[in-house]
């Protein structure tokens, strides 16, 4: 079921026949577990419950413990979970912003720790493309879009600027006639759903190649023509993972051009990453310093709106 995993060891969740047998078992094991823990404290409170209680509490063997203390302690136990739960609930209730931070300040150092060397080995075959790749999100309803859509995006221009050696626009016909790159490989929706599809189109290595970030550039903003919650769609990625052999501006879909829900003219596939990291409808792709003066500051609409994770890798 982990999505690292199954992009480290793509053959491995076919050992299930598919994710969602998977998914199938581990519900009937979270059940199994559920089963065993009523089963457990329906005999620990059936059978010598005093003892037990000491037993499992005090480490004494339950020898000499009373019925009251026993009673005193399992209503201490069951009263200090509930407490701590409906703290926790409440402060990421209020404070989500600061649940947010908090929590990406333990957990993203200890991720970078575990997987820095971890590297997507995506490679599907044709023969397992889905027959059918959900799309999120609403097109762009801008008077801008709506015009290149009419034109069939023949007066697109990607722009690429901020920390780098050369500024660029690229047409969508100087993106076609560069390295075009396809790859087959599994989207990962934070949502629980997954699909395979055929992406084709120019490596972000290439475009880095091309522009030539400057030493301060650390991490690259891909903007969409889409306006969510009033403001621009935007997410941000390292630069590192930008640079990543998978990383992709795809113009292409199952051997056809891109259609509008799925992002045309050019999206984002980052495929190290959710799928909410994928921008669609791109706009421009900006080198910075820091992300903290854009936006919400957090690095992404996602992670401004929804409070998401910034740190999305797979």
């Amino acid at each position: 079921m982990s999505p690292a995993i199954a992009a480290q060891f793509p053959r491995y969740q076919k050992i299930f026949r598919g994710r969602q047998t998977a998914r199938s078992l581990h519900f009937l094991g979270l059940l199994a577990f559920v089963i065993f823990i009523i089963v457990h404290i329906i005999m620990v409170t059936a059978e010598r419950f005093p003892e037990n209680m000491g037993n499992i509490v005090l480490g004494n063997g339950g020898k000499g413990t009373s019925l009251s203390v026993a009673v005193g302690l399992f209503v201490f136990l069951v009263i200090t979970v509930v407490i701590v739960h409906v703290w926790a609930t409440g402060i990421s209730l209020k404070r989500p912003r600061l649940t947010q931070n908090t929590l990406d300040k333990i957990i993203m150092p200890v991720k970078q720790t575990l997987f820095k060397k971890a590297k997507s080995k995506q490679q599907f075959y044709k023969s397992e493309v889905s027959p059918f790749f959900r799309v999120n999100g609403i097109p762009p309803d801008t008077k801008e879009y709506k015009e290149l859509v009419e034109n069939n995006f023949a007066n697109y221009n990607l722009k690429v600027y901020g920390l780098v050696e050369r500024p660029i626009d690229y047409s969508l016909a100087d993106l076609h006639s560069m390295n075009k790159q396809v790859q087959i490989t599994e989207h990962f929706c934070i949502q629980g759903w997954t699909a395979i599809a055929e992406w084709a189109g120019v490596t972000m290595k290439d475009i880095l190649a091309l522009c030539k970030p400057t030493q301060d550039a650390r991490y690259v903003v891909f903007r969409s023509y889409q306006i969510t919650d009033g403001d621009e769609f935007y997410e941000v990625l390292d630069l590192e993972l930008v640079k990543h052999p998978q990383t992709i501006l795809a113009y292409e879909v199952n051997g056809e051009t891109l259609t509008i829900p799925h992002g045309a003219p050019l999206r984002l596939r980052a495929e190290t990453q959710l799928g909410y990291k994928m921008v669609k409808w791109i706009r421009s792709i900006e080198f910075v310093a820091d992300y903290k003066n854009i936006g919400m500051g957090q690095g992404g609409h996602r992670e401004d709106h929804m409070y998401y994770s910034r740190g999305a890798g797979i």
